[in-house]
């Protein structure tokens, strides 16, 4: 599993042209029955993909972190909102709350989340594969395909299912 996490971004670079072009032409004509092709997909491969053997997101980029995560998760430490945000994050060039570092300050050495009953709301949702007009998001997931086992995974079948 390291080795394909280590050579991931590679993978995914060498992928990149082809991955653009049918997300290009996905966006064009999307079949009607996408969303139910992604879910199975998703479902499929998270069926085999254990994260806790990964946790690569975890450890190579950081979640946005929305207005009602900040305020789930200060409760939880019983911090104040600006105490938490203080402590953890920083604001980006999009002016979104982002991790100050990464890997995650949440995640621990066996790779299990300190908060995960209460993560940011990208967390509990990535890779976003399984996410509905799923076309939408064709350029979340070219970058996610070099992070995610599961997300270049899920876009390889998907390439051989849709035609």
């Amino acid at each position: 599993m390291q080795d394909f996490i280590n050579n991931l971004p590679k993978l995914a670079k060498d992928k990149h042209n082809e991955n653009k072009k049918f997300f290009d032409k996905l966006k064009k004509k999307t079949p009607k029955n996408l969303d139910y092709i992604m879910q199975e997909l998703h479902e499929q491969e998270f069926e085999r993909t254990d994260c806790l053997k990964c946790a690569n997101c975890c450890k190579t980029t950081g979640p946005l972190f929305t207005d009602k995560d900040i305020e789930r998760i200060s409760k939880h430490f019983k911090l104040k909102p600006q105490q938490f945000i203080s402590q953890y994050l920083r604001m980006d060039e999009e002016n979104d709350y982002v991790l100050q570092n990464v890997p995650c300050a949440f995640l621990s050495a066996d790779n299990y989340c300190s908060i995960y009953e209460v993560r940011p709301k990208a967390c509990s949702e990535f890779p976003h594969t399984d996410r509905k007009k799923f076309q939408q998001i064709s350029n979340l997931t070219l970058k996610n395909v070099a992070i995610c086992p599961a997300a270049f995974n899920i876009v390889e079948e998907m390439k051989k299912l849709i035609k």
